[in-house]
């Protein structure tokens, strides 16, 4: 043969197989993992809990991201258009997946270009209120409101953030009027409350250890039952108010992803997830670990998006 043919022979095999030989050897490289909600809030708290197991699980490092804003939509697309090799995920609650679809005009489409991977936790959504406001359940908030219509505010982690869906869903239940303050973040705005920049909000576990310390109190769980946690306290629709916001938040992908490389995340997390270390971090923030294939994953988020569709359109919810 040739030596010029040899040569062209050799360079068709290094094209065919070095590509998959790389896709084989995944991760050769840090993983970035995306989070769409800015540091402190619930799903960065859950999510930073089992990055560091995952990184020694694959060999490689996992970087947090955190690209908070509009409704979690930014974090979101920055996953979406990334190369699908398994080196851009995305870490997110359930906003940005279930509802951000419904409130604004987005540049991907979720059932299309993302790909959920694994659940990670269900993070209760607590009704939280500021001490120095004169009530101590769900009936007093409500009858407060009632007699200062548009003076009381409630915070949230963004427009069209689960949280601020959940305190529309409360206004509308309760024909009571307040002032929506978004912040960027769900940190920022537990900070807020702490401070007295709002009266109420919906939070997504970070205000446990605050609420344990006295320092807000806890009205009601925006679940459909009671916490394990605080079993004690009413649910929202007990509590005469039926606001369920109960959410699983979980790791995506971008469309394309090899589906190795979806089935081993999904083990792997799965498997954190479950260890001692993780479960103890989601007790501090009041989650509880979820594990589901891709498959069952993917289903119950695309029947949560439509349940959540059917809530924002008859409530008129929109993006401010």
């Amino acid at each position: 043969m040739r030596p010029l043919a040899r040569g062209l022979i050799a360079a068709a095999f290094a094209f065919v197989f070095v590509p998959l030989a790389s896709a084989q050897a995944w991760p050769v490289k840090p993983i970035r993992l995306i989070v769409n909600s800015a540091p402190g809030s619930g799903i960065d708290l859950a999510t930073r809990a089992f990055t560091p197991q995952l990184g020694e699980a694959l060999g490689q490092t996992v970087v947090v991201d955190n690209r908070p804003g509009a409704g979690g939509t930014i974090g979101i697309e920055a996953m979406a258009r990334a190369d699908p090799d398994g080196y851009t995920l995305l870490g997110s609650p359930g906003g940005g997946i279930l509802m951000a679809p419904h409130l604004y005009k987005l540049g991907v489409d979720m059932n299309r270009d993302v790909v959920p991977v694994t659940p990670t936790a269900r993070l209760t959504i607590f009704l939280v209120v500021n001490p120095g406001l004169p009530v101590r359940n769900v009936a007093e908030l409500i009858a407060h409101a009632r007699a200062n219509p548009g003076k009381l505010n409630f915070g949230s982690s963004g427009t069209g953030s689960s949280l601020h869906i959940a305190g529309e869903m409360l206004l509308r239940t309760a024909k009571i009027q307040a002032v929506h303050v978004p912040f960027k973040g769900g940190g920022p705005a537990l900070i807020g409350l702490l401070g007295g920049q709002t009266d109420f909000m919906f939070d997504p576990g970070p205000s446990v250890p605050q609420v344990k310390a006295g320092k807000l109190r806890l009205l009601a769980v925006a679940r459909a039952t009671r916490s394990l946690f605080f079993p004690d306290t009413p649910t929202m629709a007990e509590a005469g108010a039926d606001v369920n916001v109960d959410l699983v938040q979980g790791v995506y992908a971008p469309a394309g992803t090899p589906r190795k490389i979806v089935t081993r995340l999904n083990r792997e997390v799965g498997r954190i997830m479950q260890t001692a270390e993780v479960r103890k971090a989601l007790d501090g923030i009041g989650g509880e670990a979820v594990v589901a294939s891709p498959e069952e994953f993917a289903a119950r988020q695309r029947s949560e998006r439509e349940r959540f569709g059917v809530i924002i359109r008859e409530a008129n919810i929109r993006a401010q």
